[in-house]
Formats: structure tokens, C-alpha cells, sequence
């Protein structure tokens, strides 16, 4: 199989930034998270594109020096932030402001440490508060089904793409977690994989089980050596030869979806909610859940015991003795 060609060079999606004083205290900072707080390749991808963002702002607005930035300032951009509306005219979500916002706090903590700055503006400026929301759409297992069955397992992209699927439904990993599995992270014989620098820089085992670990290894024998480019250690490889990205992965999965019919967004983490959910009807014990999905507070676990109104319907339907008798009898 011919591997896909790029027309040119990665694109870089993060802003320019121009000639800033910042700048370099950026550079300095993002070392220093790397080296000494031992932040995730990840984390410090989002703090480098925050970061980036936050001095185009203040260079357009001639903000060139840390003292030159106090809370009103900080404010005033969070509030740019709030108002900004994407192409599609929709606004940020409160998730992807905190993402923007939260680095300002540790960076500005981390001038403040280094003595670049007599006080932290930063430190008294409230992140936007995100309500705990349950998932809108749980998807039905023949859904789950459908979907898992879309890949032509007979080409060597059809086959990953099935794998990946399996996998993101039997184990409940994060997007970015699978991305960043190694082939040397699968373990055959207990039918586990292992997450390295998970979340919360964690590293856990979790059960894939025999039929997710079965396309996994016909993947391995069959698409991945068609596959592979540099990176051969990486488990799923892209049509580039190349590691997965969480942006590619998510577009693969959003096809999947599509072509199944299913038209929900944030795909990859509906298969994530599918995989909790239908255990938690089976039966299986909350905590087995919460160490699956790699939670470290068992309340965000617990989210997923509040999801299925069709289930508790019916489970109520046949259990309540108000229920049991029929309606004038």
C-alpha cells in the first residue's frame, strides 16, 4: 500500500507570535515545566498554544513586558475570550476558555517565583466555572455495533480503523491515549494495554479483552508492517506512516460515525461513555469503572450511574410495586 504524501510541510496551527518581550519568558517557562515539573508532552503542547495566543493578544495591543500585565488586563482578555466567536459563529465553550486560561495562571505564578515580577496578577483571576453535565447521548449497542462494523477490514486503513474502534469501546481510553500507545504496550497474553503518562501524568493497565485484542493483533500481522513509516514503534499509524494525531483520529472516528449513521458529536467520547455505561449495566462495580477510566475523584465516575433513563425505565417499570399492578386494577 502506497502511504499518503503531504503537499507540504506540517502546518503549524498555533498563532505567530511576534517579536515579544514575553516571549522569551515563555520559552524559559515552558522549559522549566518540562524539565521540573515534568509536565506531559501534551500539557505542554496546550500551554505552548495558549500561551502563544495570550501575547498576540498583548503584542496587538502593545503589552511587551510581564509588568506590563495586571489583573485588569488579564480580566479584559478573558473577557475577549468570552465574546470571541469562531467561524461557525459559535462561542468557546467553557472548556476550551479554561483551556486557554489556565497556563496564565501557572505561568504567571512561575514570573512571580523567579522574582520577574514584584506580585501575581494571576492569582486572584476566577477560571470560568464548568457544570458537571451528564452526557447528552448514550448509544445503544447495536448503534455501537454499526458503527464498529463501517472499516473495509479487508484494506490495510479499513483493518486499523477497526482495531482503533475496538479498542476506544473496550477499554474506555482517551483519545489521546490511544494515540500515544506503543506496540510495546499491548500485552498479548493477558489481553491488557498500558496507558503511560495518562492523565494526570499517570500510568495504568487496563483489560482490552479477547475480542478488542483480537483485531489488535490481526491489525499488527496484517495492516500495521503496510502501514508503518519512521515511527514503527507507534501501535496506529495514520495514512501518513506516521503516529496518530488526536485531530486525526477524531476525524477517522467522526467518519465512522457518519457512515453508520450516527451524527453526535465528540465521537471518540461517546464510545469512551458507551464502554462505562454498559458495563455499569452488567453489573460491573463502580470502582472497577472509576479505575478503567483512569478517574481520580469517584464522583466524576459516578457521572455515568445517572445516564441511562432508558435502563433505570426499565428496571423501574418492572421492580416498583406501584408499577407491578396494572393501571384501575
Amino acid at each position: 500500500m502506497l502511504r499518503k504524501k503531504r503537499h507540504n510541510a506540517r502546518f503549524d496551527r498555533k498563532r505567530e507570535v511576534a517579536p515579544n518581550g514575553l516571549y522569551p519568558y515563555m520559552v524559559h517557562y515552558l522549559e522549566w515545566a518540562k524539565t521540573v515539573n515534568q509536565c506531559s508532552p501534551d500539557t505542554l503542547r496546550r500551554r505552548d498554544g495558549s500561551l502563544r495566543r495570550f501575547i498576540a493578544w498583548c503584542d496587538e495591543r502593545g503589552l511587551h513586558h510581564p509588568g506590563d500585565i495586571t489583573l485588569p488586563i488579564l480580566e479584559r482578555y478573558q473577557r475577549y475570550l468570552f465574546y470571541y466567536r469562531k467561524d461557525n459563529g459559535e462561542p468557546l465553550s467553557l472548556s476550551s476558555q479554561n483551556v486557554m486560561l489556565s497556563p496564565l495562571k501557572s505561568f504567571f505564578k512561575w514570573l512571580t517565583r523567579e522574582r520577574h515580577i514584584p506580585s501575581n496578577p494571576a492569582s486572584e483571576m476566577q477560571l470560568p466555572k464548568r457544570p458537571r453535565q451528564l452526557p447528552k447521548i448514550v448509544l445503544h449497542r447495536d448503534e455501537i455495533e454499526q458503527v464498529l462494523r463501517q472499516p473495509d477490514i479487508k484494506t490495510p486503513d479499513g483493518l486499523r480503523d477497526r482495531a482503533i474502534l475496538e479498542v476506544l469501546y473496550a477499554t474506555g481510553m482517551r483519545r489521546m491515549e490511544v494515540c500515544n500507545l506503543q506496540r510495546h504496550h499491548v500485552d498479548k497474553h493477558r489481553n491488557a494495554v498500558l496507558i503511560q503518562q495518562g492523565k494526570g501524568r499517570k500510568d495504568r493497565f487496563v483489560p482490552m479483552g479477547e475480542r478488542a485484542m483480537g483485531w489488535v493483533k490481526r491489525y499488527l500481522e496484517e495492516a500495521h508492517p503496510r502501514l508503518v513509516g519512521y515511527d514503527y514503534e507507534a501501535l496506529f499509524i495514520n495514512d501518513y506512516g506516521e503516529q496518530f494525531t488526536r485531530c486525526g483520529m477524531s476525524k477517522m472516528v467522526k467518519k465512522r460515525f457518519r457512515e453508520a449513521g450516527v451524527t453526535q458529536v465528540g465521537c471518540c467520547h461517546l464510545l469512551r461513555h458507551a464502554c462505562a455505561t454498559h458495563m455499569l449495566e452488567n453489573g460491573a462495580d463502580i470502582r472497577v469503572i472509576q479505575a478503567l477510566l483512569g478517574h481520580t475523584d469517584l464522583n466524576t465516575t459516578q457521572i455515568y450511574t445517572h445516564v441511562n433513563i432508558d435502563h433505570l425505565s426499565k428496571i423501574h417499570s418492572a421492580t416498583h410495586p406501584a408499577l407491578i399492578e396494572s393501571f384501575g386494577d
